[in-house]
């Protein structure tokens, strides 16, 4: 039995000298990010006046559907609005950062060749998959203590060791559970792109039952790993049992991954893959029909994904306008925006948000080209009659269609079910326009990434952090009164707010233009590079 583990501690100190810039970034970005939020709140709600007010507005279905119940509202203070609007969103990035890690160094390493050659060597058979869980346990370990301690450190009166510590607790056990629950679909499936496309979707899955159960049934909830870890309530009332919880099936999680792991063939997984035609059908004959091939399954998990999420989102706005009849705070914040209704003010908020979202799957299309480049397949196409150029805008087309459903299905599923529920319907035009609006910033993310292909294809993954950094400005921008032109440094910021604000069809022409400008210069960069191993 013991041989089954040799030379573990070897191989977290290769995984730990391989992450040694990713995996100091993550946790520092993460503790960074804590402790701010922390500062920026105290100093912008300082009066328990102005508190209480952001705590009466943070009531309504739709913000409850997206950060979760306010139990910190009977006494707002600045630990319980950091936990509040900050804990689902962080916890959720950081279980990305786990689905990531675990499908880089599981399915990624399988399906590159490395992990082959690192079980030719004097090595247990489930060493290489222990080491990982060791690490990213230790990794998230220290994220939990590093944000507790920092957020503590700053003594702002309500955020107490006790309660940052419970609030950095369950962003780390978050990591846990999602890097077990990923760890368990690397055995299931055959590829990295199977592997983390299963996983994201899962997160999506539970951030969307955890919204409906938030807002409809707390049972429900309860059922999502990110609905219970925000019963832990930090700086209210500093529940352990929700992180216990957590690690306890992330334990039970890492003792599956680790069987399927035994009785599986290398390079094999354990869901059916149906077999291939003899004959490849005309929409193989080119690099379009390849690249869609190669990621529709994932793209169609997307589109899925986000209409449930716009749907989820639909299924609160029914209870808006119910919900304020009786708050006058909330009705004197919205005097300047005579004219529309609740639902109306509520649309753009959701509608950035989801697209932000839908530009996740648009960059991913778009940096195929770097992995197919990295694993050594793109040569195959150059080296035949296929130019560069046809390649890197079969893609770039690709991800231009893959943005356009993915603000499709977001809108009609907030229109249909919006709709619905209301008593009072609006066009479904409406839903649409709101979300499609948003379609000349994706195109702009999608040639900023062509231009870092094109370029400098080893620093593309920075296009994450701008997108991130895009979040952060669309979703947090008005509630800490950003500065109008921090909002401007992203291509999001300059989008109308449909139907609150008229659009300018010029200025949305120029963002396409940019966009397409930025994909010329990046497909020339591809062109006249050479191309890595």
């Amino acid at each position: 039995m013991s041989q089954l583990f040799d030379h573990t501690w070897s191989l977290m100190r290769f995984i730990l000298r391989r992450d040694r810039v990713r995996l100091p970034i993550w946790i520092l970005s993460f503790v960074f990010v804590s402790a701010g939020i922390v500062l920026v709140f105290d100093n912008l709600y300082g009066d328990d006046i102005e508190r209480q007010a952001i705590a009466e507005t943070m009531e309504n279905p739709a913000m409850v559907a997206m950060v979760g119940p306010n139990y910190g509202g009977a006494d707002y203070t600045t630990g319980a609005m950091t936990a509040h609007e900050m804990l689902v969103m962080t916890a959720a990035i950081v279980a990305l950062m786990n689905i990531l890690l675990v499908s880089r160094h599981t399915r990624g390493d399988e399906e590159e060749g490395r992990l082959e050659l690192v079980r030719a060597l004097p090595v247990g058979r489930l060493s290489s998959l222990m080491a990982l869980l060791l690490v990213l346990t230790g990794a998230n370990a220290l994220l939990a203590v590093l944000t507790g301690v920092s957020m503590a450190a700053l003594q702002v009166d309500s955020v107490d060791l006790h309660g940052s510590l419970v609030f950095g607790a369950a962003l780390g056990a978050t990591g846990i559970f999602f890097a077990a629950m990923t760890a368990v679909f690397a055995q299931l499936t055959q590829n990295a792109r199977a592997t983390t496309g299963l996983s994201i979707a899962a997160l999506l899955v539970f951030y969307m039952i955890r919204a409906i159960g938030d807002v409809m049934s707390e049972p429900l909830a309860l059922t999502s790993p990110l609905g219970w870890i925000l019963r832990a309530k930090p700086f209210v009332e500093n529940l352990w049992w929700p992180i216990l919880l957590s690690v306890g099936l992330a334990i039970t999680l890492s003792f599956l991954a680790l069987y399927l792991n035994s009785i599986r063939d290398h390079d094999s997984g354990f869901l059916p893959t149906r077999a291939g035609r003899t004959q490849a059908p005309a929409t193989l004959q080119g690099p379009f029909g390849l690249a869609w091939r190669l990621q529709r399954t994932g793209l169609i998990a997307w589109a899925v994904a986000l209409f449930i999420l716009g749907v989820s989102y639909g299924s609160v706005l029914g209870e808006i306008e119910r919900f304020f009849e009786s708050i006058d705070l909330f009705q004197q914040l919205i005097v300047d925006q005579q004219g529309f209704s609740l639902i109306e003010l509520f649309i753009p908020v959701l509608s950035s948000v989801m697209a932000i979202l839908a530009s996740i799957p648009a960059i991913m299309v778009m940096l195929k080209v770097k992995t197919e480049e990295k694993n050594g397949r793109l040569e195959h196409l150059i080296g035949r009659a296929v130019s560069r150029w046809r390649i890197v805008f079969s893609y770039w087309l690709l991800a231009t269609l893959t943005a356009m459903v993915m603000l499709l299905f977001t809108g009609l599923g907030l229109g249909l079910l919006g709709n619905a529920v209301v008593d009072e319907a609006i066009p479904l035009g409406t839903y649409i326009g709101a979300s499609f609006v948003y379609l000349p910033a994706v195109l702009i993310m999608i040639g900023a990434s062509l231009v870092f292909i094109g370029f400098m294809p080893s620093f593309a993954s920075i296009i994450w952090i701008y997108l991130g950094f895009s979040f952060f400005v669309v979703y947090l921008g008005e509630l800490l009164q950003l500065p109008e032109w921090v909002a401007k440094l992203t291509p999001y910021g300059h989008i109308p707010s449909i139907p609150l604000d008229d659009v300018n069809y010029w200025l949305l022409a120029l963002l396409v233009g940019i966009a397409i400008a930025l994909a010329i210069i990046g497909a020339v960069g591809f062109r006249r590079r050479d191309l890595t191993n």
